[in-house]
């Protein structure tokens, strides 16, 4: 099979994939000045003309745009093309407030299916291969994308949607599934399942494609030797197109950003400043191909790092570190940054695995924060640790790795709701007294 899907554009040179990309951000600029009216009128009153972008070293000088934005604006403030040329919308959740509609053309559409046929060949994946999609579809960018992927690189595609593990499971058997596709979470679960039903030996899963939310490398590790795969990370936004924007290769040592149609900045989120490559600071995009909704200096709130060290699978497109948190995620408990992730590197070093929930409120002018905490099978059965010595042992290692004092509360197998799609991880009653 020829490998359409790595072509040399992947392993283009740097000097040459920046010229691209200059080429294209001066075309884009122009094109957005003149059909997306809201940014028309943020570039005048920044100052900014299209003919001041000469290229990307030029990028700095143009406004970032916000999520807020995109809410205030719904749903048309962005578009950029007639809504005839539009062939698809896709959403985002509106769980932290109005949602924010993406829309495409058609170009736009294959834009970001070979984005993510990329993500599945660099995973292995090739028109052998059984591709078994259980990201939400519909609305939510996860499985469309992975759906459309599938079908570029000439996989069997397994539409199977979230949810209905027993539904899951006799597929995956049934049909052979060698690549599995969802979050990293549902996978924690179906991996559960497979092994409480003996059906380790009937799957021949190889690798899978966990998106859509924060996980941890221990995650990885159990999620690994649980279904007996190579775990691949895959990031993406719906306001930027959706999963494939950056992916892993083999090397598993961060996700390669796709430069040719997204270049990436990291920034400092308290003052805007463009940081050097190798420092941590918060994701912006510009989108440089897309028509429909071509977003430049888009703010994602994800923190993490950006590094072109050379990397062993021969792809020159830099990659992304694991975010190691949005910062609107971060909770502030008793003037202490908290990220969910360093809850859940503890909890997986201790041997739990990936069930837990966070609970924050506010007891007159107090945060108390509680982690409940599931036990596995194994540690119920066995009894030969109390539950308050467990207890004790949890908040000790939380208390080492965040700097103030944690509840922890042990509950049974099976306590805590499973995630068939996005986690919920944390409940903030403290909203509630806004």
């Amino acid at each position: 099979m020829k490998n359409y899907y790595q072509p040399e554009i992947e392993t283009m040179p740097l000097e040459q994939l920046q010229a691209l990309q200059s080429e294209r951000l001066v075309e884009q600029v122009q094109y957005v000045y003149d059909h997306v009216k809201y940014y028309h009128d943020k570039m005048d009153a920044a100052g900014v003309k299209p003919e001041d972008i000469k290229g990307i070293a030029d990028l700095h000088k143009l406004p970032f745009i916000t999520k807020d934005e995109l809410r205030d604006q719904y749903p048309y403030g962005f578009l950029g093309v007639p809504l005839k040329d539009c062939v698809r919308i896709q959403s985002t959740s509106g769980t932290t407030g109005r949602r924010v509609v993406a829309f495409y053309t058609q170009a736009d559409l294959d834009i970001w299916e070979e984005c993510c046929a990329r993500a599945i060949v660099a995973a292995g994946g090739t028109n052998e291969d059984v591709c078994h999609v259980c990201y939400g579809y519909g609305l939510f960018t996860g499985g469309p994308g992975l759906n459309g992927g599938s079908h570029k690189v000439g996989c069997l595609t397994l539409p199977m949607s979230s949810g209905n593990t027993d539904r899951q499971l006799q597929f995956m058997t049934d049909l052979g599934s060698t690549i599995l596709c969802c979050t990293p979470s549902y996978a924690a679960n179906l991996g559960e399942a497979v092994n409480e039903r003996g059906l380790r030996d009937k799957i021949k899963l190889k690798a899978g494609i966990f998106g859509a939310e924060p996980w941890t490398e221990q995650m990885r590790k159990n999620i690994e030797e649980s279904l007996g795969i190579k775990a691949y990370d895959i990031y993406g936004l719906t306001e930027i197109s959706g999963p494939g924007v950056s992916f892993e290769c083999e090397e598993q040592a961060g996700m390669h950003i796709q430069e040719d149609h997204f270049i990436p900045e990291i920034i400092d989120p308290d003052t805007g400043e463009v940081l050097p490559e190798g420092q941590v600071g918060e994701l912006v995009f510009t989108c440089i191909t897309k028509k429909a909704f071509p977003l430049l200096r888009y703010r994602t709130r994800d923190l993490c790092l950006l590094t072109r060290e050379k990397c062993s699978c021969g792809r020159t497109h830099i990659r992304m570190k694991k975010p190691k948190g949005r910062s609107d995620d971060m909770m502030v408990v008793k003037g202490v940054n908290v990220w969910p992730s360093q809850i859940e590197t503890v909890l997986l070093n201790q041997g739990y695995q990936a069930n837990y929930q966070i609970v924050v409120d506010r007891v007159g002018n107090n945060d108390t924060i509680e982690v409940q905490v599931e036990l596995t099978p194994e540690m119920a059965e066995a009894k030969d640790v109390p539950a308050a010595e467990r207890e004790k042992q949890i908040m000790k290692g939380l208390k080492s790795m965040l700097g103030i004092r944690v509840n922890v509360k042990v509950v049974e197998p099976k306590t805590i709701t499973r995630s068939e799609g996005k986690a919920v991880r944390v409940v903030d009653k403290r909203n509630l007294y806004q």
